[in-house]
């Protein structure tokens, strides 16, 4: 998810989106300790777009760039 996809989505989607990628990240590393995971580069995609949702969210609540899209 890239983040112009971020920045469009409400703070409930996103909130919803930044859950489902924890979860996704780890059942990723929990996968990759265990047995072989066909991708690594996923966990760090995963770890970046988490890093992506926290900042905008943080911006959001700070009142640094832009309001929540309508």
């Amino acid at each position: 998810m890239n983040i112009d996809e971020i920045k469009s989505k409400t703070k409930s989607e996103l909130d919803y989106e930044l859950g489902k990628s924890k979860r996704e990240l780890f059942d990723m590393r929990f996968k990759s300790a265990t047995q072989s995971v066909p991708s690594p580069a996923q966990i760090r995609k995963l770890r970046r777009t988490i890093a992506r949702i926290n900042t905008v969210l943080h911006e959001r609540a700070t009142a640094v760039r832009g309001q929540e899209p309508r």
